[in-house]
């Protein structure tokens, strides 16, 4: 007689707990407000996070006090996406967000956490969600989620410690990165905004600005070159086809973000492709709070062939300027935060092109640019290996997620040093 194994779901082994569906007042210090743009795949992204006071923290954690070890899955943009609370941090749960608490002695939530960010897991969620134009999921769809048989519990833990070494080098170079381009952040505000530039004591100020520098609308320093629009299904994971430059290929403080690349299939014009160190720039924001209008990306090595980019984005062509100073102009001098001003629109937020060139900037001559480029350029060279390196360790971990997942892959008889925050985890 055959015997039906039971269905495992994830509300018979965790407690789901929604979020307040109002929107939390924000204050400029305080802890962090998890929404779903904090929510990366398997990590808290708390760059440009929002933040609440003690008081709001505890109105809004009255269901649930997020503690160290739960998961914060998005509802919604982007549905699925779930995120581990570190040990050292205190946060709160956002909007269309909802915090899952392992209650079962035999699950991991390192494990967990690496399972429900699985690919296929991924491509479940967005199937169930609904919506008419954003997917969305259910509170009740998230309790009835059907997982796989799960492996012991040992084994668990050294699947998660096997990815989590991938994370933890990812981690470590983003910190380098951050370090790097806060290095040039502060070579450039040494000179361009203190206007302590080398031979600075020599220097007359004409009109409130140092003699030989110009004051003028951008477009006598650059063009723009429009993006390309696209259809959803001309957009694709074959690497065979053109990288294509999006929205998300911007972190929201400014910077390339290297998971961030998509693929393109359709039709482009030369003028709307990219190569190594063009500098492009956001124009769009779906999530109506201006994160990344106006923020600029430097351009990766993407190959001979370069990359398309989207109608959401333009190209800076310089012209009188240095690429790498126009980089770290729009970068470090607080134009994007200006700019980002002028966007509007009823669902979703567009700068028009134009204003950008319209607008009166100052520039240093060229010969200072000279100076600040051969000890600026190594610093965002040496963030731009690190990106590459963490996109190479991300396809690495990616391809091991599934085969250590589903057990092709043996962690059984695995000598296993845990890392720092997993050692000491029953």
């Amino acid at each position: 007689m055959n015997v039906a194994k039971k269905k495992i779901v994830l509300g018979d082994l965790c407690a789901i707990i929604d979020c307040e569906h109002k929107t939390a007042p924000t204050e400029e210090f305080g802890l962090p407000l998890i929404r779903t743009p904090n929510i990366g795949t398997g990590r808290l992204i708390l760059e440009n996070v929002q933040r609440i006071s003690e008081n709001t923290y505890r109105l809004w954690t009255r269901r649930g006090e997020p503690k160290p070890g739960d998961l914060i899955m998005a509802r919604e943009a982007p549905v699925g996406n779930v995120a581990i609370v570190p040990n050292d941090e205190k946060v709160c749960l956002g909007q269309r967000t909802v915090l899952i608490r392992v209650k079962d002695v035999g699950v991991d939530a390192n494990y967990l956490n690496y399972l429900l960010n699985s690919s296929a897991m991924n491509t479940y969620l967005n199937l169930i969600s609904n919506g008419a134009t954003v997917g969305h999921l259910n509170v009740t769809d998230i309790r009835r989620l059907s997982l796989p048989t799960l492996p012991n519990k040992s084994n668990q833990r050294k699947i998660a410690a096997v990815l989590s070494a991938f994370d933890n080098l990812i981690e470590n170079n983003q910190r380098r990165i951050a370090l790097l381009e806060k290095m040039a952040e502060e070579i450039y505000r040494e000179w361009f905004v203190r206007l302590r530039f080398p031979g600075h004591k020599m220097m007359k100020i004409v009109k409130g600005i140092p003699e030989g520098w110009s004051f003028d609308k951008a477009s006598m320093f650059f063009s723009l070159a429009k993006g390309k629009s696209y259809a959803a299904e001309e957009l694709t994971d074959d690497e065979e086809q053109m990288p294509f430059v999006n929205l998300k290929s911007f972190n929201r403080g400014g910077g390339y973000r290297e998971d961030g690349l998509k693929y393109y299939s359709g039709r482009y014009r030369p003028e709307q492709v990219v190569y190594q160190n063009d500098v492009v720039m956001a124009v769009t924001d779906m999530t109506q709070d201006r994160a990344v209008i106006g923020r600029v990306a430097r351009m990766p090595d993407l190959g001979e062939k370069g990359a398309v980019i989207s109608l959401d984005t333009v190209k800076l062509v310089p012209k009188n300027i240095h690429k790498t100073f126009l980089y770290a102009y729009m970068r470090h001098s607080g134009f994007a935060n200006f700019i980002k001003e002028f966007a509007n629109g009823a669902n979703v937020l567009h700068l028009k092109p134009d204003l950008i060139t319209q607008q009166k900037i100052i520039i240093p001559p060229i010969q200072l640019q000279n100076k600040f480029v051969p000890i600026a350029e190594p610093l965002y060279a040496e963030a731009d290996l690190l990106g590459k390196v963490n996109t190479q360790l991300a396809k690495m971990r990616d391809m091991l997620l599934p085969r250590l997942i589903s057990g092709k892959l043996s962690v059984e008889h695995l000598d296993i040093q845990f890392p720092p925050g997993m050692e000491d985890r029953p």
